[in-house]
């Protein structure tokens, strides 16, 4: 099993701020700064309702949010192409369809992020959201989209 490091939690706590901060963009259209601002300063590493947020790593945050947002065409034609006959982007709830648009956005322009790390990393955060079934989802779907851009 891998050691844990310090950069390896901060990375994990930077990736499900990050789904969360899409989700919230996708809900209630905060403007992108807005949004980085307000995890910044109010949750990024902050202790609410008793529950402690591990420090993030903020330059990676803000990377998977701005990148995420900004390639948002490209990365929804990717995930798009890797579901089933009959289902469209739009069927998936938001949550999902924020940790498919992280995941295949660091698959995508993340080349120094290892494959399997970005896979297990999103496993992780639905595992935060959903039961078993959504994550293997999550598991085969990058899997697809690693496999058609990173060979």
């Amino acid at each position: 099993m891998p050691r844990t490091t310090a950069r390896t939690t901060a990375r994990a706590a930077a990736r499900l701020a990050a789904v969360q901060a899409l989700y919230q963009h996708e809900m209630e259209r905060t403007a992108i700064p807005t949004l980085l601002h307000e995890f910044h300063q109010h949750r990024l590493g902050a202790t609410i309702e008793g529950a402690e947020y591990a420090d993030a790593e903020v330059d990676f945050f803000d990377d998977l949010v701005k990148g995420a947002t900004a390639r948002a065409a490209d990365i929804d034609v990717a995930i798009a192409g890797k579901l089933a006959s009959g289902w469209t982007l739009e069927r998936l709830d938001k949550p999902m369809k924020a940790i498919l648009r992280c995941g295949t956005y660091e698959l995508l322009a993340r080349a120094d992020v290892p494959v399997g790390a970005v896979i297990s990393e999103y496993v992780d955060v639905a595992h935060a959201f959903y039961a078993r079934r959504e994550a293997g989802f999550v598991n085969g779907l990058l899997d697809s989209i690693a496999k058609e851009v990173r060979g």
